[in-house]
């Protein structure tokens, strides 16, 4: 009832615009990257860096063994054996922390204390979505750039827009630097160099999500025509992205280069050659709500479901579920930036991920009863600990509220991998994700 229908003579005595007895809550991220990460614990007493071996296979005997060679101690035969690849896990410590009066929040509309418990948790899983977010990308990244400065005259050096993927190659399974002992195949435009060394940038220029600018340095010259701003650099090793209209960079991704259900299928084909196992049937695919939407606009999407009634749950839901070897995942923590050559248009980063893309590595230790206070509450949650600190202060008032994680993402390679074990495997160092960029 409006306090306009009591009596006038009432209506002073009406308490007006008092506040509403609870927070409303802000709008909260989606998150689902961490998701696709195989969670291993990292035990106590052992370091804060964990380098864990992958086997590889032997390539297939298809040659039947000659009965004349069939002699001695050997039978003819030459040993061979399996090669391995090494993935390292860092732990760091990530926290958070929010202090509370007892007393006086007393005063206030509501429970502070269930809001900061509410808060630090929304923080602590979204901050860790993030982690894996990047750890993901950094590795999918790597060995696609583009050059960011046209030579003025053939030079050995170029400057690039991203050096994530040319700063390492793998040896024996291990990453070690690029060097002239250890070099590596890179294709700038049109022609293939090798590559003996790189340098970041003290201060980064790139344009690219946590990009990392810097320097190019070649065994020979390379020319004018291919050391052309804009022009494509890629690695014989670079992880694979596809791009509508088969955009050699991000740079040259036009208005109309718009998401299609082709796209996604040649990434899942991508991720067959390579053999990557499914998650539970089908590939991840991780996409924002633009992407999602011009999925459903695409013409081949549309007349796969000529006819489909209402009811159909892909357009009753307006998400495909384990639709085409993909289960879709919308979120809001996709890397988005603005195009780096078009004013007003975006890039955006579908990116489709199998069994092992990510691994989550969670200490152990974290809310060990030999370290917490007696008094305090610790809560593990998600592998997070949630943790209430009692008062210390004098007057025995202000708790804190707290969140802490010790642990790590890494992305491992599969460079062992290769078409002598699987025939149509690729030769990119990270297999089991398949990148889509597109504007949007």
């Amino acid at each position: 009832m409006g306090i306009q229908n009591f009596p006038v003579a009432l209506q002073p005595i009406i308490q007006q615009g008092f506040l509403e007895r609870e927070f409303q809550q802000a709008l909260r991220s989606r998150l689902g990257y961490r998701a696709v990460a195989d969670r291993e614990d990292i035990a106590v007493g052992i370091g804060e860096t964990l380098t864990k071996t992958r086997a590889g296979l032997k390539p297939s005997v298809t040659t039947p063994l000659s009965p004349a060679l069939n002699t001695n101690f050997d039978n003819g035969l030459t040993t061979s054996s399996w090669g391995v690849e090494q993935y390292t896990l860092t732990l760091n410590f990530y926290a958070a922390t929010a202090d509370l009066n007892m007393v006086t929040s007393r005063v206030g509309i509501a429970s502070q204390f269930l809001q900061n418990a509410y808060t630090n948790g929304e923080q602590a899983a979204r901050s860790l979505d993030e982690l894996a977010r990047n750890a993901l990308f950094n590795a999918y990244f790597g060995g696609n750039t583009r050059v960011s400065a046209t030579l003025g005259a053939a030079g050995p050096t170029l400057q690039v827009d991203d050096v994530r993927g040319f700063q390492n190659a793998f040896v024996n399974g291990a990453q070690s630097a690029v060097s002239s002992s250890n070099p590596l195949s890179v294709t700038v435009g049109s022609g293939v160099y090798t590559l003996i060394g790189t340098t970041a940038d003290a201060t980064s220029t790139s344009t690219t999500p946590n990009g990392i600018s810097g320097t190019l340095t070649f065994s020979t010259n390379v020319t004018v025509l291919q050391g052309t701003i804009y022009n494509s650099v890629v690695a014989a090793t670079a992880s694979s992205i596809l791009r509508p209209a088969g955009r050699g960079n991000t740079s040259l991704i036009q208005a109309t280069d718009t998401l299609a259900m082709g796209n996604l299928l040649d990434a899942v084909a991508t991720l067959r050659k390579n053999a990557v196992p499914e998650i539970d049937g089908v590939y991840n695919c991780y996409l924002d709500p633009v992407s999602a939407r011009q999925l459903f606009a695409d013409p081949d999407f549309k007349t796969l479901f000529t006819g489909a009634t209402s009811s159909n749950v892909v357009f009753h839901d307006g998400m495909v579920n384990d639709f085409l070897g993909l289960r879709f995942i919308p979120t809001t923590e996709a890397f988005v930036q603005p195009h780096p050559t078009i004013a007003g248009l975006y890039v955006r980063r579908p990116i489709i991920c199998g069994q092992g893309a990510l691994i989550e590595g969670d200490f152990a230790g974290i809310g060990a009863d030999d370290v917490a206070p007696a008094d305090s509450i610790v809560t593990i949650v998600d592998s997070v600990a949630m943790v209430t600190r009692e008062p210390i202060d004098r007057l025995q008032q202000i708790i804190a509220q707290s969140w802490y994680w010790i642990g790590g993402f890494c992305a491992p390679s599969d460079t062992t991998t290769t078409p002598l074990t699987i025939p149509t495997a690729t030769n990119a160092a990270f297999k089991r994700a398949v990148m889509v960029e597109h504007a949007g």
